[in-house]
């Protein structure tokens, strides 16, 4: 860490919160399951493969269309478990709230997490509540952490994306991203922006059902598409190319996108995932989300290449090609 203080940017998902983790954190906690620095852990227990994940979360507004700081908590954990190609069963969550919170907020948020844990078919087991001085946090910040377990002969990870694989997105990009910023900044549109946070488990099973060759699953959430590729292409030690053209963007968030000056690649997302499969089964796994109600909007951007080892790039509308780097620090802080 060249940063003599902890900044925002070291929560972005970015290059600089790679660099906390891997020159900071894995060399106190270094072990072969964390040095593998997935969604969630993915370790055996009497025989059993499991994935484990945590997650915090201390998003600004709390309250946002699509969604509120409690089903995002739900669900965040629900698709980090699930991004292992396990099958989540529990979580736990713990609540930090700030003294003289409305009760009423409350009340409204646990009772979305308990519809998103119904929706994903998910469990909440055990959990904390702290309440600190007025001052402390910022309203209320949530963890969630979950456990689930990996069927027999799935194995995904981001180390096993291998050239020839195709890559498939299974929406629209950055619509959290963008959501949360308008909201936060006051701006209106006439399109109604709307995150959206979902569980994804239910689709991964789904995918999973059509074929054995999906090799790698990653949601895109801090950091937004252009990261998560990154950390693949490095991963991996393979290059990834993706098309312009194919980028799934609805047309009221390339519009905020243009006029704030984002690129939609690097915004968050909290209700989609990046499937690299084989070739051969690439159409099949494509249907299979499709048909679920979270992936009508899916489709193809990419492959895996041979060179460029590594590295994504991207092919442009005009058919030239650009490197898509790593988010160096925070574009949007308090996202997720």
């Amino acid at each position: 860490m060249k940063s003599d203080k902890i900044l925002l940017d070291h929560g972005s998902g970015g290059k600089i919160s790679h660099r906390l983790t891997t020159d900071m954190l894995l060399p106190v906690f270094d072990n072969p399951i964390l040095a593998e620095l997935n969604d969630g852990a993915i370790f055996e227990l009497n025989g059993l493969r499991m994935a484990f994940s945590t997650d915090s979360y201390t998003v600004d507004p709390i309250f946002f269309p699509g969604g509120n700081i409690g089903d995002l908590a739900i669900n965040g954990t629900v698709n980090d478990v699930a991004m292992c190609g396990a099958n989540p069963l529990y979580l736990s969550v713990g609540l930090i709230i700030e003294e003289g919170f409305a009760a009423a907020d409350l009340e409204k948020i646990i009772k979305e997490m308990g519809a998103a844990a119904r929706k994903a078919g998910v469990t909440v087991v055990t959990g904390d509540t702290k309440v600190v001085p007025k001052g402390a946090v910022d309203r209320i910040f949530i963890n969630t952490s979950g456990i689930g377990l990996i069927p027999p002969n799935i194995n995904v990870a981001s180390r096993n994306a291998r050239a020839g694989d195709r890559i498939v997105l299974s929406g629209t990009i950055a619509d959290h991203g963008i959501t949360v910023l308008t909201q936060r900044e006051g701006l209106s549109f006439k399109t109604r922006l709307i995150s959206d946070t979902a569980p994804l488990n239910h689709m991964v099973k789904e995918m999973f059902a059509v074929s054995d060759n999906v090799h790698v699953l990653r949601d895109p959430t801090r950091g937004g598409v252009g990261t998560a590729l990154n950390e693949i292409a490095e991963k991996s030690g393979v290059g990834i190319k993706i098309y312009e053209d194919k980028l799934p963007l609805k047309k009221e968030v390339v519009g905020a996108c243009e006029l704030l000056g984002f690129d939609p690649l690097y915004l968050a997302n909290e209700g989609k995932l990046l499937a690299f499969v084989s070739d051969e089964d690439a159409d099949t796994v494509l249907a299979a989300i499709t048909a679920n109600p979270y992936g009508k909007d899916a489709t193809v951007i990419g492959e895996v290449v041979a060179d460029h080892a590594a590295k994504v790039f991207m092919e442009t509308r005009i058919g030239g090609e650009r490197i898509v780097d790593m988010l160096a620090g925070e574009q949007l802080p308090r996202i997720c």
